[in-house]
This record gives structure tokens, sequence and C-alpha cells, in this order.
């Protein structure tokens, strides 16, 4: 029995046949590079999880009280104020117990147990002014927020009509207490400006948008090599288009784990924006150190895009994969 099918396939030119096989030469090139660099993973510090935040977050939080960044162009965003962490630490659900030991130590930093989630740091708002400068738009780009912290930078990508943006950071406190509710917190004020423009409120209708938002959002705490796991192990491995990450070169001992998630999660043709001090006085990095340790790895090419100059020096690189 003959079957036929009615079916146009256009014919393939020479030319297409050409540029196809020379990204898939170009592919695999990148994935060699990945192999054969001298990264040493260290042992995992932090398992990661994947955390399933609750419709409406913002109504198990007490004592709340939210401020607004505003830059240039950007929309307006909005974020929890770290004082009220400190001063009502002993209410809030922590498991890790970061806020109390932060308190204890009058530390930003405890390395392996609390990484500064809770803090903004100043290169945060320097990505955000290059991004208004620039103009950048992220429509339909699939976007990692890496050591998110507050989330500034994945929720800007949110507001800007990203498909996708995933929030990593090292602590569970952090994203359950800072991240997710950032997030909703920026969701709920675009809800507003459409009521205020005509639309009824309702519950329904908030939740529906809640629930809208978790599609186009991730969440996720554990050490990077953890969350690198993770993510490898589920059946459709996401590449990224972009990877936020800002003040994450401090420490030298991360530095394998950090450029494994570049070269794991990062698409072909996709872009890392990397804000940071040129020095990070009292744990040693900084990003002389981290560019000597791309250059010796020779995956990836680091390309300058702002110096600042007022205060510790300061920058906002790229990072793309070597053709």
């Amino acid at each position: 029995m003959a079957f036929s099918f009615n079916f146009d396939i256009p014919l393939q030119t020479e030319e297409e046949t050409n540029d196809k096989e020379k990204k898939d030469d170009n592919s695999k090139d990148v994935h060699l590079k990945c192999s054969e660099s001298s990264v040493t993973v260290p042992t995992k510090m932090k398992n990661a999880i994947e955390h399933e935040p609750l419709l409406d977050p913002l109504s198990h939080i007490e004592n709340w009280v939210p401020e607004t960044i505003t830059i240039g162009a950007l929309p307006p965003l909005l974020f929890l104020n770290e004082s009220v962490f400190e001063k009502t630490a002993p209410e809030r659900e922590d498991s890790e117990e970061i806020l109390a030991k932060t308190l204890t130590q009058n530390s930003d930093l405890i390395t392996g147990v609390y990484e500064g989630g809770l803090k903004i740091w100043e290169c945060t708002y320097d990505l955000l002014e290059y991004i208004d400068d620039e103009g950048e738009t992220f429509a339909g780009k699939r976007v990692l927020d890496l050591g998110c912290g507050a989330g500034l930078l994945g929720i800007l990508a949110l507001k800007r009509g990203a498909s996708k943006v995933d929030f990593q950071d090292y602590n569970s406190t952090v994203i359950e207490q800072l991240t997710v509710p950032n997030v909703f917190l920026n969701c709920e004020e675009d809800d507003e400006t459409e009521e205020k423009n005509g639309s009824p409120p309702s519950k329904r209708k908030a939740l529906n948008s809640s629930q809208k938002l978790l599609e186009r959002c991730g969440f996720f705490s554990g050490d990077w090599n953890s969350f690198l796991t993770l993510m490898q192990n589920k059946t459709s491995l996401p590449k990224y288009d972009i990877i936020f990450t800002s003040e994450t070169i401090y420490n030298i001992d991360y530095y394998s784990s950090l450029h494994s998630v570049f070269c794991g999660l990062l698409a072909e043709d996709g872009l890392v924006y990397l804000a940071t001090k040129s020095h990070y006085f009292g744990v040693g990095g900084g990003l002389h150190l981290f560019e000597k340790f791309v250059e010796q790895n020779n995956v990836f090419q680091i390309k300058y895009l702002k110096d600042v100059e007022q205060g510790l020096k300061r920058h906002v690189v790229s990072l793309t994969f070597k053709k």
C-alpha cells in the first residue's frame, strides 16, 4: 500500500546548507571549548532547590516597606527595604538563620553561609544605568538573574518583555523573603496602573495575573554548581539569551562554578552582563583576576562596556563565546 502526502517541502539551497553546517560547527566548538577548559568544579556547598511561590506572597509578609528606584527612562522598580529585615528578623521565617547571623556578626557577607543577597550593591545600579543609556529591551528573551538578591535586573527584564526570567541566589531566605515579594510587588504595581486606566480590579483578575507571572518566572537557591546540575537534569535544558550577574566575582574560589554556569546555560549567541568592582578588599577577588581566569580558559571574550571612577572603581563588562 502506498501513502502520499501533499506537503510542500522547500528545497534547501547550497547556501542555506552551508549556513546550517557552519552554525552546527560553531555550536560544537563552543561545547568543545567548555569541555576542554581547565575549570575544576568544587564540591557542593548548598544543594539547589526550585521554589514554588504562593500566588499571593505579599499577604504573608508583615511590616514590609517598599522603596522605589527610578533611573532615567527605565520603569520604576520597587523593592523591600533592607533595614526592615534587620528590625523584624525574629518575626520572619528563616530556616538558614542568616538574618540573625548577619546581625550578631555585623557582616554583609559570611562565606558559605550568607552571600550578601539582602543588600542592593552599587554595581547593580551601574548595570541598570548602562541598560538605560543603551535603551535595551528584552522582548522574547530568556533571561537569568544569577546571584539575584533583590532581583532588580530580572524584574526590569520582565517589565521590558522577556519571555522567561529565572532568579537564582545562594540563600533560600533571600529568594523567599526578598526576591519573590519584589517580583510580585512590581507585578501589582503594573496591575494598579491598568486599573487607573479603566480596568476594574478583581481578586480573580489578580490571581490570574499572578499565575501568568509565575509561568514567566523561576526561582532557585543553592550554590552555582548544584544549580547547574539541577538545570541540566531538566527534561528541556534552558539556554539563556542573557545572563545578568552583579557583584558575584568577589571570591576567587567561586570562579570555576560561575564559569561553568556560563558554559552550561548561556545560548550560543547569548550575552553575559557582569557588573563588578575592580578589586574587593578583604576577600581578594575582582575584575582583573576574573579576566585572567577567563583568558586562561579560552572560552569567552570580555568586552568593557562602562567604567565608573567615583568611589571604588567599578565596571560593566560583557562575556560572549569566542567564535
